[in-house]
């Protein structure tokens, strides 16, 4: 819903270290636009632990309304995982290396107009989903994404830049994964290089690897990046990020990459290839089970 920026009391959680831009005077910029809008904010830090207690009694004292993410997705991540379950508006500042979540959803990439957004735009509920025990707002997933996910934690710069030599370095090395699905009761066997499990149509970057995904649309979208020669692998990846069609969820060995929708899947992981949840490296499991949490967050979107 949309409401008077004048009623709503803002917190703006600033991940000082996530993406590149400098965020030296985002904490005046939000102030200056909250009064533009006769509105009241604060301004506080993100916290490595993901506890966030000390924001939940704030809300649950003083009223607050909405929480805004000034960070990548690993950050709106796990601040909405710890609070959730507040009837709570969550908005987002894009401020990481990919921000697949923000740029599904339509906030613009501009500090100053995604700061305006929070005051002016609409709530509307999405979906997220749970791996295991996991939270996901918008992407899992298994092999060489997630290897280069893995490797891009440990260097000391971030940024695109950074993303793009770790993805091409990883791609001369990459080896498929074998993985079992279990969609509807039909197992399906594969060797794939990478496995995603979409909420939203982003990779990240305007990376749209699962065109068709919708934030509210109650499915996952699972793409299959199956084995294949590597001189047309990058020819097959940009057919699915500029076409995209759906296709069938049964087909076993397939040399084609699949894309199709479920609302729970169980992937089989019995070679533990690596795994990472909206960007961030997690521990590799024999086992996913994977299913979706329909209108599960109010996130601020353009009108």
């Amino acid at each position: 819903m949309i409401v008077d920026p004048s009623q709503k009391k803002l917190i703006f959680l600033v991940n000082p270290i996530s993406g590149t831009k400098s965020k030296a005077d985002l904490g005046k910029l939000v102030m200056e636009t909250a009064a533009g809008f006769n509105s009241s904010a604060i301004v506080l830090p993100t916290v490595a632990s993901g506890d966030y207690s000390f924001v939940r009694q704030r809300i649950l004292e003083e009223g607050f309304t909405d929480i805004i993410i000034c960070g990548g997705d690993g950050t709106v991540n796990t601040v909405i995982n710890d609070l959730r379950d507040l009837d709570i508006h969550f908005g987002i500042v894009p401020f990481g290396s990919g921000n697949g979540l923000a740029f599904s959803a339509g906030i613009p990439k501009t500090t100053q107009k995604a700061i305006e957004l929070a005051f002016t735009g609409k709530a509307r509920f999405v979906d997220a989903f749970l791996v295991n025990d996991q939270f996901a707002c918008m992407l899992c997933g298994l092999g060489f994404d997630a290897k280069v996910a893995h490797d891009f934690a440990q260097q000391p710069g971030r940024g695109l830049l950074t993303y793009t030599q770790q993805t091409i370095k990883n791609y001369f090395t990459a080896t498929p994964y074998h993985f079992e699905m279990v969609v509807e009761d039909h197992v399906i066997q594969t060797d794939a290089y990478f496995i995603s499990v979409a909420n939203s149509n982003q990779f990240g970057n305007q990376f749209t690897i699962a065109p068709k995904a919708s934030l509210n649309d109650g499915l996952l979208d699972i793409v299959v990046v199956p084995k294949m020669n590597k001189a047309i692998l990058p020819f097959a990846l940009i057919q699915q990020v500029t076409t995209g069609e759906l296709t069938g969820a049964h087909e076993e060995q397939s040399t084609t990459i699949q894309y199709f929708q479920t609302a729970k899947i169980q992937i089989r992981n019995r070679d533990l290839a690596p795994v990472h949840i909206d960007g961030e490296p997690r521990e590799s499991e024999e086992t996913l089970n994977i299913r979706v949490l329909q209108r599960c967050i109010q996130l601020i979107q353009p009108i």
